[in-house]
């Protein structure tokens, strides 16, 4: 059932937030000094982890240091992955005997959770931010490599024969036929690639780095500071949501041929 066209999108979405939110401040509203705080202190933390309040405490102030930490491990990660993960699954889609070859360890690989990765890169690249990097490189790789993969393989056979009968040649199918169809694939692995990157950080940064979202996280954790934990949270959701909309920006411009994806 679809909505009324008068009512404004940003309406709508705003709706089961502010839902959550007076569930949160109705169940937290009696404690105000609890295990869980309040959404008003929260948002006071926030603030002062972003510097805006001046308090002299050991997070005040820390937020955008630790932000672009993250940022700069997310986005390395991230394009670190695409650069392999990219042009190995048009490869594996396009050419039978790179799928034979590759299809069977891979799947075999994928199941592996990247905590289950981390003791050994822990053991071979030690402590600090390489650890955190390749985790993120993993946690990023195999969803952008399956969806390039089923773009490839996806293609409809039809445009294959309308484009012979249009003379394009058989070398030139693939960067005219295949390539072009299969970007939808490819832009929804790089969204669930890039969403896994901010995922798979925090564990990243656990692994022995001083400065990071998850690094601030673990340390609040500590000292029950369960107020910066959530503010954490929430610059991680709001980081991965901004980095969202900036690949579905850059795929509707790509794709504006496409009825389903160019709106």
């Amino acid at each position: 059932m679809e909505t009324r066209a008068g009512t404004p999108p940003g309406l709508l979405a705003a709706v089961f937030p502010a839902a959550l939110l007076a569930l949160w401040w109705g169940a937290t509203r009696d404690a105000p000094d609890g295990l869980i705080p309040q959404p008003g202190q929260v948002l006071h933390e926030f603030l002062d982890l972003a510097g805006l309040l001046g308090n002299n405490d050991s997070f005040s102030g820390t937020l955008w240091a630790n932000l672009l930490a993250s940022s700069e491990r997310v986005f390395g990660g991230f394009l670190l992955a695409a650069v392999v993960a990219l042009p190995l699954g048009l490869l594996i889609g396009q050419v039978l005997l790179v799928r034979r070859m590759l299809d069977g360890t891979l799947q075999l690989l994928r199941p592996v959770p990247v905590t289950a990765w981390q003791p050994l890169f822990l053991i071979l690249f030690g402590l600090g931010s390489h650890t955190a990097l390749l985790l993120v490189t993993l946690g990023c790789f195999y969803p952008i490599l399956l969806n390039t993969v089923f773009g490839v393989r996806n293609v409809e056979p039809r445009l294959f024969e309308a484009a012979a009968m249009l003379g394009v040649s058989r070398a030139a199918m693939f960067p005219k036929v295949v390539l072009p169809s299969a970007l939808p694939g490819i832009f929804t692995g790089l969204r669930l690639g890039l969403g896994f990157a901010w995922v798979v950080i925090v564990v990243g940064e656990i692994s022995g780095v001083s400065t990071g979202l998850g690094a601030m996280i673990t340390d609040a954790r500590e000292v029950s500071r369960t107020d910066v934990v959530i503010a954490g949270m929430v610059t991680i959701g709001l980081a991965g949501f901004l980095s969202d909309q900036a690949i579905l920006l850059a795929s509707r411009r790509l794709l504006r041929w496409s009825p389903q994806h160019g709106g």
